[in-house]
């Protein structure tokens, strides 16, 4: 269990709740006569029990926002972009506890998930699930391999950034490929090597990178993310804010995320 915002909602949704409950128990059940007008922490726990409840149900079983604050997904994220991520994806899960509760799917290759880092779990970090349960993964010379067989990739040509990400500009972008029906962009810098070697990925484990392969801390510097730590899949931009690119991102707005 992580004592992070999830924690605290639950536990004042349940404190709100038993409060306004406890106080319509005894009301009911009282034979002396309880005043007419309820008391402040009644009245409060009456108002906001409702409100929190609903925010825990979307944001721990339905939906939940999330802001880029880095450029290691670039350029499929932007610094500045704001997302949503299905929190029902990959099984529903006790708020604050993350014990799965209903299972319902796991994560694909290609798949943009946000998790809590497994160095930290009060922090969460958001990648592309590269390798999954059993696989064999290699980097070498900016190139990706699975399970011994190199990943197709299609050069793009030169990057330019905007915004926040304007230093990336000059890259090479590409165009990687995981099958016919999920290819997604990339960028890789000129003239640094990088980190290389292979690993192997553990059972209910999955191996994550980020877009921006030479910009991203992810699986191979720290290892794999523990199928615990999925908070879920990215699917949507609501909303781009970058002052250094003019502000509201408007063509951003509403992208699906692949």
């Amino acid at each position: 269990m992580d004592f992070d915002f999830e924690f605290f909602l639950l536990l004042f949704t349940v404190l709100t709740g038993l409060i306004w409950g406890g106080y319509l128990f005894i009301k009911r059940n009282s034979d002396d006569k309880i005043a007419a007008k309820e008391p402040v922490l009644v009245e409060f726990s009456r108002s906001f029990f409702p409100i929190v409840l609903i925010v825990l149900i979307l944001r721990s079983f339905i939906v939940e926002p999330f802001r880029i604050p880095s450029g290691s997904m670039m350029p499929t994220l932007l610094i500045g972009d704001f997302i949503l991520v299905n929190k029902f994806s990959y099984g529903i899960r006790v708020p604050a506890f993350h014990n799965k509760l209903v299972p319902i799917g796991a994560p694909e290759r290609g798949d943009i998930v946000v998790f809590r880092f497994p160095r930290d779990p009060s922090v969460d970090y958001i990648k592309r699930v590269v390798g999954l349960p059993g696989d064999r993964i290699g980097y070498f010379n900016k190139q990706l391999f699975i399970n011994e067989k190199k990943v197709k990739t299609t050069s793009l040509g030169r990057y330019t950034g905007v915004g926040k990400g304007i230093n990336m500009t000059g890259s090479m972008h590409a165009l990687e490929e995981f099958s016919a029906e999920h290819t997604h962009s990339i960028l890789k810098l000129r003239g640094q090597t990088g980190v290389q070697g292979e690993y192997v990925v553990p059972e209910a484990h999955y191996f994550v990178m980020g877009d921006n392969r030479d910009n991203s801390n992810d699986s191979r510097f720290w290892g794999t993310v523990p199928e615990q730590n999925l908070v879920g899949r990215a699917f949507l931009i609501w909303m781009n804010w970058d002052l250094d690119n003019g502000g509201i991102g408007f063509d951003r707005l509403g992208s699906r995320l692949k």
